[in-house]
């Protein structure tokens, strides 16, 4: 099993993962490293708002006293962004080695607090902001502070973040509602846009009493949910949603650098993030994406903690917390607006204390824009969903008896993808493959024809041409793989991952370029934007990957018409060099005007590295010579 996964980490089966080719992992494994994501939370600023005891009322009735209550937690962005590699967006669920774990209502009210059971958060779109905020804030923001139906949140702060004391009710509830728009922006619906939150949560906050009805905790999840499949796309840099809510899930139930707690759990508050609130014991400064990455790839059961809150006091648990936790196991559809996604408690009945059956089948569903047409009600659009949701008291998955969970892995393993890191470098897969086509070629070149017919040497003609095709793919495809590493290595540094942030001077940006290239300790060819290249050489030298490995030296030979035409003894022309101690590592020369030219344009655009190929000349009699010692020489 080990030998298969380290050449094809799966899936086996794509009836469950039919994204793949999207997902980040497939670029992780061929070797496009995006770093660590940004994460977005505004939550540094929370503690700057002072709430008057009135409006503090008026944020328990709208259904976030417990909310307000958890502090700005520092983010992991490597141990975010590696989660994120293992979340699909097929099933919304983290696909590990041990099978299939979600985040599920029950975590979101044991972590946040957050009502998971009540009404959609679901209603009329914007636009604009100048209504709504007049209407509900008694105010509007200069164009400066919108962006079509969004606010900024630091006009919002410097606008209503102190309730005059003698303010009159009127005032106090638009300065409450400024601070809840405020609190949630930062928090369960923060954006990618920036410090943004759209006013269209704005009207659910008119009424407190009705505010207090809303599922917000059901609204957070299927908001995590999406920021979640859009980040695992490997096209996406950044992640948006509730990662304090994420970020201490992982704590709870994985032990993937779980910080030391300072406290003894058993003195547990409400709600449940706050065991992890403040500085924690954690070596944490120099674990990268690849770190996590390598962890969760070699995660065993027994580093997973299956029900974490089983051992905590529900004392401490308010009443209609507890009597809502039995949605954690409905499969339903969560609702945020245009944003509906699918809670699937069956694929993680582990979490909930039960043993794991093979799940039912996911019906693939598009995720599609709404729209966000001014004074658009979405409730109608969203009938079908708004229906599953208001039936999710209906379908609670239930236990099932004498259940073999030997059956569930052999399943799971044929439809997962189980690793994302290459257990093998490219570099050596390479060399290995390279081997191999040797081996292979010079099989096929010492191999006798005497007494074949015509089909059976057409069969060695073929496997003599395919093999030589590919040693010339071989060489091209290191090249590109070179440029692509070339964009992708400065976001790759040992020590602390770096997110890096606008604002940052050129120069400045070059300099740790070329720094992280060397001190990620890369192989000198990924460090090299080298160009793909038309070669018409006798004998091509290509140094390898790795400084302390054996120089590979394949001898190319090619027809006027550019068709590869190797006859003779390939066992002497395609061999390793054992000795390029002469030739200088970072530096090797063109011997060709056109290359030459082709070097002078890539020093002009990287003044810091280069490429360089030798290409030592053969003489006509000698190719003559070589020609004469086969009569099957393939045309490639």
């Amino acid at each position: 099993m080990v030998d298969y996964y380290a050449t094809n980490p799966g899936p086996i089966e794509d009836a469950v993962l039919y994204d793949q080719d999207k997902h980040v992992s497939s670029a992780v494994w061929e070797g496009q490293e995006r770093g660590a994501l940004r994460c977005h939370e505004h939550t540094s600023k929370l503690d700057q708002w002072m709430l008057t005891e009135k409006q503090v009322e008026l944020v328990k009735k709208a259904g976030f006293g417990y909310l307000r209550m958890i502090p700005a937690i520092s983010l992991d962005n490597p141990l975010i962004s590696a989660l994120v590699e293992r979340w699909r967006r097929e099933t919304n669920t983290f696909h590990f080695t041990v099978g299939e774990m979600t985040v599920t209502l029950e975590d979101v009210a044991y972590l946040l607090g957050l009502p998971v059971d009540g009404e959609a958060v679901i209603g009329v779109t914007y636009t604009s902001c100048e209504a709504v905020c007049i209407k509900m804030l008694g105010k509007a923001p200069d164009s400066g502070y919108t962006s079509g139906g969004m606010v900024k949140l630091s006009w919002l702060k410097e606008t209503f973040s102190h309730c005059p004391e003698d303010a009159s009710m009127e005032d106090i509830e638009r300065y409450t509602r400024a601070y809840l728009l405020y609190l949630i922006g930062s928090t369960i619906f923060s954006t990618t846009t920036g410090n943004k939150v759209p006013v269209m949560y704005l009207p659910l906050f008119e009424n407190f009493d009705e505010a207090g009805k809303y599922a917000w905790g059901a609204a957070a999840l299927s908001f995590l949910y999406r920021a979640l499949g859009n980040a695992s796309l490997r096209s996406q840099s950044t992640i948006s949603g509730c990662l304090t809510l994420l970020q201490c899930w992982s704590y709870y139930h994985l032990n993937v650098s779980r910080p030391k707690l300072n406290h003894d759990p058993i003195h547990e508050c409400f709600p449940f993030v706050l065991r992890w609130k403040g500085k924690q014991s954690s070596p944490t400064s120099n674990r990268d994406v690849a770190f996590y990455r390598k962890s969760m790839d070699s995660m065993k059961p027994s580093d997973v903690d299956w029900c974490p809150y089983s051992n905590i006091s529900h004392t401490v648990i308010p009443d209609h917390i507890l009597r809502s936790l039995i949605l954690g196991r409905s499969k339903t559809m969560l609702i945020c607006y245009d944003k509906a996604e699918r809670h699937l408690p069956d694929r993680c009945l582990r979490q909930f204390g039960m043993h794991q059956t093979v799940p039912e089948e996911v019906q693939k569903w598009e995720r599609k824009s709404r729209g966000v047409d001014g004074g658009v009600d979405l409730s109608a659009k969203m009938e079908s969903e708004l229906n599953e949701w208001s039936n999710r008291h209906l379908y609670i998955v239930e236990a099932e008896e004498d259940v073999e969970e030997s059956e569930y892995m052999q399943w799971y393993l044929r439809i997962t993808r189980k690793l994302v890191g290459r257990p093998v470098p490219i570099s050596s897969e390479f060399q290995r493959m390279n081997s191999a086509l040797r081996e292979i070629a010079h099989i096929v070149d010492t191999l006798s024809t005497h007494g074949m017919d015509d089909q059976q040497l057409q069969s060695v003609t073929r496997i003599r041409y395919i093999t030589y095709e590919c040693l010339r793919d071989q060489i091209a495809s290191t090249v590109v793989v070179a440029t692509n590493s070339h964009s992708e290595v400065g976001k790759r540094v040992r020590g602390k991952e770096r997110v890096r942030r606008k604002g940052m001077g050129g120069k400045r940006k070059r300099k740790e370029e070329v720094e992280q290239y060397y001190a990620a300790g890369i192989p000198m060819q990924s460090r090299i934007p080298a160009p793909t290249f038309d070669v018409d050489p006798s004998h091509l030298y290509h140094v390898g990957s790795e400084v302390d490995n054996p120089h590979l030296c394949i001898t190319v030979s090619e027809d006027v018409h550019g068709r590869i035409s190797h006859v003779g003894q390939s066992v002497d022309d395609i061999d390793f060099c054992e000795d390029a101690k002469e030739i200088d590592e970072s530096h090797f020369h063109h011997v060709t005007g056109e290359q030459d030219h082709l070097s002078s344009e890539i020093a002009e655009d990287k003044p810091h590295a280069s490429i360089d190929v030798i290409v030592p000349q053969v003489s006509h009699e000698t190719r003559e010579d070589i020609a004469q010692q086969n009569d099957y020489g393939v045309l490639v």
